[in-house]
């Protein structure tokens, strides 16, 4: 039984350890960063060849394939929350505030991060929009900012791939 027990949670953290890695590794491909890809997709796989190697050896076990199973949902989470907490790549900030833009934009700009304004026009009126391209590992803290002075602000939230040009907070 206890043969059983550990076979089926190798294979779950097998499981865990290579879902984990494809989960960061597509987030990389996705911007466009092929080296460290390929780098994480060579580890993914090679891990996978061995849990896959395990389980077809030991086919008899059902548990096995629970821990296939498990390993795999688990490492989708973990994945994820690693990514959230490296915060690769920009995000695309866009705020519009009834009654306090400039303050917001004065006051992202005093903390060095570059705003662009666009005058629009909402259901009451005037309005601006302001943009604000950042490395996405300051997301929480510039959101944080922005509520700090408005907490009414409507914002959205979207990946940005820069493709030229300058970023303000890049020089930092």
């Amino acid at each position: 039984m206890a043969e059983i027990i550990f076979s089926a949670l190798l294979i779950m953290l097998m499981r865990i350890c290579d879902v984990t890695i494809g989960t960061v590794r597509i987030i990389l491909v996705s911007q466009g960063r092929k080296y460290w890809a390929a780098l994480a997709g060579f580890f993914e796989v090679l891990i996978w060849i061995f849990a896959m190697r395990y389980i077809v050896q030991h086919m008899e076990n059902i548990v096995n394939l629970f821990g296939y199973a498990t390993g795999f949902a688990i490492g989708n989470i973990f994945g994820i929350s690693i990514e959230q907490r490296i915060g690769l790549g920009f995000t695309q900030l866009n705020i519009i505030s009834m009654h306090f833009s400039d303050k917001i934009a004065n006051a992202l700009r005093v903390a060095k991060h570059g705003v662009t304004i666009i005058p629009g026009e909402g259901a009451v009126g005037g309005v601006s929009i302001l943009m604000i391209v950042i490395p996405r590992k300051k997301q929480k803290e510039v959101i944080k900012l922005i509520e700090s002075i408005d907490p009414e602000a409507f914002i959205s939230v979207q990946p940005s791939v820069p493709f030229r040009g300058f970023i303000h907070g890049a020089r930092k």
